[in-house]
C-alpha cells in the first residue's frame, strides 16, 4: 500500500503544476525536443527542465537523447494508478449519494403510501 501511495504522490505532484499539464498536453500529440517545448512558455530553460524532471520522475514522460537532442515522450501507461485511484473514489461517492438519496426519498414520502 505504501508503495502505491508513493506512486500516486508522484503522479499528482506532476499533474499539479500547470505548466506540467500543458507540456502533458502537447506530448499528447506526440514525442518532441526540449527546445520545442519550451519555447511555449515564459521561463528560462533550466526553470523548464526542471518541470521536465519533475514529470520524468513522476514517470509520467520518458526522455531520450539523440546526440545533443533530448526528446521527451508520454508514457501513457503511468496514468493508470491515478485512473484507478479516480475510479475508486468515484465509485465510493457514488454509493454515498445513491445511499443520501435512498434516504432523503423516505424523509420526504408519507408513511402510509
Amino acid at each position: 500500500m505504501a508503495n502505491r501511495s508513493a506512486t500516486l504522490d508522484r503522479i499528482f505532484h506532476g499533474l499539479a503544476d500547470p505548466t506540467r499539464r500543458a507540456v502533458l498536453h502537447r506530448l499528447a500529440r506526440g514525442p518532441a525536443p526540449v527546445s520545442d517545448l519550451a519555447k511555449s512558455f515564459a521561463m528560462s530553460l533550466p526553470a523548464f527542465t526542471q518541470h521536465l524532471g519533475v514529470l520524468e520522475a513522476s514517470g509520467l514522460v520518458r526522455s531520450r537523447k539523440s546526440g545533443r537532442v533530448r526528446t521527451y515522450s508520454l508514457a501513457p501507461r503511468a496514468f493508470k494508478p491515478a485512473e484507478h485511484w479516480l475510479a475508486q473514489q468515484r465509485r465510493i461517492w457514488e454509493s454515498r449519494l445513491d445511499q443520501l438519496d435512498t434516504f432523503l426519498t423516505t424523509l420526504v414520502q408519507p408513511e402510509n403510501s
